[in-house]
């Protein structure tokens, strides 16, 4: 079995986890006007609606990274910033990260274009127990795009359905998982960018989760 070794900076110091599965949860609004934009939003881009909500995507532990630099193949690829779950040994972990996915391949398959990109996680994180009410985090991306930062997402996790629902919809996360647990609506629609920050703070306790990457566009040759 392939793993992927992670390393996060803690409250409790630092912490290494060798990631031997990698799920992304799509479709996870917590209502259907939530859900029902998102929808909109992949369908102004020709991506066909879910079968289902939640869905849950496998991705190779191999597409997991925590560069601050990816390359993407052609101008067809976008991010989004998500909360990250992160079983271990003793206990689940939160960070920040992007589902950053090929929207071209999307149109066909959604599957096939998560796998095609990089899922890009910070390297700090927090304990977190699912039994916490965590609604009130704020999740935030900002894009640059032709040399300018913009805002291109803001929201709370009350957009998202409760992380412990969608961790039970799986049947649970055994150490070594890594779940990305959905995003929340983009400001402008769905754009690619040349560089992305995302951060999720915690108001309550002054705290925040962030990392930021560029995104190297490769050229398509046949």
């Amino acid at each position: 079995m392939g793993a992927q070794t992670l390393r996060f900076d803690t409250p409790d110091g630092p912490v290494e986890v060798a990631v031997t599965d990698c799920v992304v949860a799509g479709w996870t609004g917590r209502d259907k006007a939530a859900i029902d934009h998102h929808i909109e939003e992949l369908a102004e881009i020709g991506v066909p609606g879910p079968s289902t909500v939640p869905l849950y995507y496998r991705v190779a532990v191999e597409q997991l990274t925590q560069g601050d630099h990816v390359q993407v193949i052609g101008g067809d690829s976008s991010g989004e910033v998500e909360p990250v779950l992160v079983a271990t040994d003793t206990g689940l972990y939160l960070t920040v990260g992007s589902d950053h996915t090929d929207r071209k391949v999307e149109t066909y398959s959604i599957a096939v274009s998560k796998q095609m990109c990089p899922k890009v996680l910070g390297t700090t994180a927090w304990p977190v127990s699912l039994d916490d009410n965590l609604d009130a985090l704020v999740l935030e991306a900002k894009a640059t795009i032709k040399g300018k930062e913009e805002p291109y997402q803001t929201g709370t996790l009350a957009l998202i359905r409760p992380l412990k629902d969608l961790v039970d919809g799986y049947g649970g996360l055994k150490p070594g998982t890594v779940m990305l647990c959905g995003t929340v609506p983009v400001t402008g629609g769905i754009r690619p960018a040349d560089r992305l920050a995302i951060s999720i703070t915690d108001p309550a306790r002054g705290r925040t989760l962030s990392h930021a990457y560029d995104i190297e566009t490769l050229p398509v040759v046949s």
